[in-house]
């Protein structure tokens, strides 16, 4: 079996699968200081247990899929801390390993032999930045240096063994064209795209979406097609625009709804809506949102009132 049909015979089993919550605010919140160009990656190299623990905490509260600790890990990244190309490479790998450890370990504690899927985090070049550009776009680079940037840790997580590579946080245009082309490398590979944005009808770099998501639907181990890390508030009226642009699966893990301060790395309340998981998961459904989870600063708490609200729908 591809990975692509794994994807798509899970998803006609049941109907959704659920990703995981936040990993690195949740680290953040058993103690790990994440003030760092290397934000989660760090914590590969400090408190590797304590990934594999939380990764375990998402499944046991629902989710069929674990996003791995490679979203900043990168050789580029590892580099400027001193670390060698080669123990670089270990680390991603490390971060593929800790999933599915706890994978395993659950499987094991419930007696169950369900299929739960392993995603392998390919954060763009702006969390490389650690400026918070992944929400804006705000940088350059030409095709080949995209691909640069990416191949290694990209290889490293298949060689690994993940099922999909997620490839999330997106901002830019160019990137994303890049990215596809260094996908089609690996072709039994799937793969899901999720975007920041601007707004609900353009990307973050302000390419409208309706390009963005014309190009993407050409692309078939593409198998899922959304938005992440965006606030709770945002998420239906951009549903609303990708339902009417793509019949892929719609892939949806929103942020808590709280503000990022790319300074001080610090997410704040933000009150001015009232927007929650449970009185905005229907609207999702009805607009054809299959791959539901969270994003910073949510919580295993979280993935288990996604996973009770999907069970009385």
């Amino acid at each position: 079996m591809t990975n692509n049909n794994l994807i798509h015979s899970l998803l006609k089993q049941k109907k959704h699968i659920i990703i995981d919550g936040a990993l690195a605010s949740e680290l953040q919140r058993r103690g790990c200081d994440l003030n760092d160009s290397l934000w989660s990656a760090k914590i590969l190299i400090e408190k590797p247990e304590l990934i594999r623990q939380v990764h375990y905490d998402y499944f046991k509260a629902g989710a069929d899929c674990a996003i791995t600790a490679s979203y900043q890990a990168t050789p580029l990244g590892f580099s400027q801390k001193g670390i060698a190309f080669d123990e670089s490479i270990k680390l991603i790998k490390t971060s593929v390993e800790l999933a599915k450890q706890a994978k395993q370990q659950y499987l094991t504690d419930t007696k169950q032999n369900k299929p739960l899927l392993i995603a392998g985090s390919v954060g763009p070049y702006g969390a490389y930045l650690a400026n918070g550009s992944e929400y804006t776009g705000n940088y350059h680079l030409d095709k080949e240096a995209f691909i640069a940037f990416h191949q290694d840790r990209i290889q490293a997580l298949i060689e690994a063994g993940v099922d999909i590579l997620a490839c999330e946080t997106l901002p830019s245009f160019a990137e994303i064209k890049a990215l596809t082309t260094l996908i089609a490398q690996f072709p039994t590979m799937a793969c899901w795209f999720s975007l920041t944005l601007k707004d609900s009808e353009h990307l973050s770099d302000g390419t409208p979406l309706s390009q963005v998501i014309n190009y993407l639907n050409n692309i078939e181990q593409i198998v899922s097609i959304g938005i992440n890390c965006i606030a709770l508030e945002n998420v239906t009226p951009t549903l609303e625009v990708l339902n009417k642009l793509s019949t892929k699966p719609l892939i949806v893990y929103p942020n808590s709804g709280e503000q990022y301060d790319p300074t001080t790395k610090q997410w704040h309340k933000n009150h001015q809506h009232n927007c929650t998981f449970s009185n905005q998961l229907p609207t999702w459904i009805k607009l054809g949102a299959k791959l539901i989870g969270g994003c910073c600063q949510t919580t295993p708490s979280d993935i288990k009132q996604i996973v009770a609200l999907l069970k009385g729908d």
